[in-house]
C-alpha cells in the first residue's frame, strides 16, 4: 500500500524543486504539480512529487495519526 505524507518545505532549490523535511530526513521534491512554494509551507508528497498543499494544523494532525498507527502496528504479533 502506498501513502502520500505531509512534509514541510525547508528550502527552495529552484522553480520546480524544493527540499523538504520528513521526520528529520531531507529530500528533494518536485513541485511541478503545485507551482511555486515557500519555505515553511506544508506539502502532501508521494514518490518525489508534491501533490498539493496542506494546512499546518492538518499536517501535524496527520503526522500524529501516522505515528499512532506505527505504534499500534508494532504491538501486533
Amino acid at each position: 500500500m502506498c501513502h502520500a505524507i505531509p512534509a514541510r518545505v525547508v528550502e527552495v532549490v529552484d522553480a520546480a524543486l524544493v527540499r523538504v523535511d520528513i521526520g528529520g530526513v531531507r529530500k528533494e521534491i518536485s513541485t511541478v504539480l503545485v507551482g511555486a512554494v515557500e519555505p515553511g509551507e506544508w506539502l502532501v508528497i508521494h514518490v518525489g512529487y508534491a501533490l498539493g498543499r496542506m494546512d499546518p494544523a492538518a499536517a501535524e494532525a496527520t503526522l500524529a495519526a501516522l505515528r499512532a498507527l506505527d505504534v499500534q502496528d508494532e504491538a501486533l504479533p
